[in-house]
């Protein structure tokens, strides 16, 4: 993983705020008199989180990409028009302090509101290691880069009559962006994400399916690990399947993989929201939009979209893990302590995130101490058109703080 996390970098003291008493002679507030508005759960988007995740993309083929044992029939000739791509991946995810007092200004009843968020920028590399079946590839290769917005929107009660709320707007440099909403989560539950067990959430189905007609799924040998003659990347999966990084379980239910990255976890208590381009009842806006590229013509020599990005959705998991440090011997005058945690046995090598102690007293015998850290799970799904199907590119990481967590003399109590 590269020791700098992409980050956008804002000017100091950079604060969005209105300028109406500036435009009108008026002394301006002092900063510190300023009250921004509130992030609501975007609040704990702060920092850089670093960890592993999986990431899976049906991509059209036009012969372009061959594979070590030929596909029959050749590409594009259906059902070969595809390649399954797979990838262990790892991911950064930083975000910028918050912007602000961000004005939207409202129409006649309605009154301004005041957005607030921060900025952020996501990038993940492929580190699928074909002779391991682990991602331990000595040179990882970028696959994703997104800039984007994370903003928290208070009620509105006239136009519209809606609830606070979140957005996340995005760009992806394929050329797709998005703005995906959804209601602001009021409530928490204690424990994990029900990933697997008899409540267990739905599975993630990785099957295309008819434009337009999500119960008419259309499968694909891809789909089957065992087969190693297929229109996939990687071909023969023996590897990964042995390793447990890539198994049956795994592609008809990505949720597995999330699941395998906290097995022994203490987690105290989880956060859920899923954000959605597709505007439902109480949402009237969102969406995606693509260059011309992935939308393709509707009318020449081809028709029809190379790779549209249609609908996005993807559910966040804010979790608080708890985890007991043990403290060695150590007195005052020492360096301060780093302990690595040590993460549960997982296929997927899930990092654990780096602590920092400096003990406010002197610890003549080995003891532990308890403490709670942020963790953030996702796992997302964006469907494309093409040839005549919906093909979900689903991706998923377990993602901790990549900066020293510092400790405070309190836990020590």
């Amino acid at each position: 993983m590269a020791d700098t996390a992409p980050i956008i970098s804002l000017p100091p003291d950079f604060r969005i705020a209105p300028q109406d008493g500036r435009l009108k002679h008026q002394s301006p507030k002092s900063p510190s008199k300023v009250t921004d508005p509130p992030l609501g759960v975007v609040e704990h988007f702060t920092g850089t989180f670093a960890g592993t995740g999986f990431n899976l993309i049906f991509r059209p083929n036009s012969g372009q990409t061959t594979f070590p044992v030929p596909v029959n029939p050749p590409a594009p000739t259906p059902p070969n028009e595809n390649v399954l791509e797979l990838n262990l991946t790892t991911e950064t995810l930083s975000f910028s302090p918050a912007l602000g007092n961000v004005p939207n200004r409202g129409l006649e009843q309605q009154t301004d509101i005041f957005l607030n968020g921060v900025p952020y920028v996501q990038a993940i590399s492929d580190v699928s290691n074909i002779d391991t079946g682990k991602g331990d590839a000595k040179t990882a290769s970028a696959i994703h880069f997104e800039p984007g917005l994370w903003m928290h929107v208070p009620e509105t009660t006239i136009d519209p009559v809606l609830g606070e709320s979140l957005t996340r707007m995005a760009s992806i440099p394929h050329g797709t962006t998005i703005n995906a909403q959804c209601l602001a989560p009021t409530t928490s539950f204690p424990g994990p994400p029900p990933f697997t067990g008899a409540n267990a959430l739905d599975k993630v189905d990785i099957t295309p399916f008819v434009i337009g007609n999500i119960g008419q799924r259309v499968p694909f040998a891809s789909q089957k690990v065992d087969a190693k003659d297929t229109a996939r990347l990687p071909q023969d999966l023996t590897n990964f399947i042995n390793a447990g990084t890539i198994t049956q379980e795994i592609l008809d239910n990505p949720n597995i993989v999330l699941a395998n990255a906290i097995a022994g976890q203490k987690i105290t208590n989880t956060i859920v929201f899923t954000v959605s381009t597709s505007p439902t009842v109480p949402f009237l806006a969102g969406g995606t939009a693509n260059i011309d590229f992935l939308q393709g013509s509707s009318a020449g020599v081809q028709s029809g979209p190379n790779a549209s990005a249609v609908e996005m959705f993807a559910t966040f998991w804010i979790e608080t893990v708890q985890f007991d440090i043990p403290v060695p011997i150590w007195k005052h005058g020492d360096p301060p302590l780093k302990k690595v945690q040590v993460p549960p046995a997982s296929p997927t090598g899930q990092p654990g995130p780096l602590f920092a102690l400096h003990p406010p007293h002197d610890i003549t015998t080995p003891t532990t101490v308890t403490f709670q850290y942020t963790q953030i799970q996702y796992m997302q799904t964006v469907f494309l058109n093409f040839a005549g199907l919906t093909w979900p590119h689903v991706s998923c990481a377990t993602l901790t703080p990549s900066k020293p967590i510092r400790v405070p003399a309190s836990a020590f109590k």
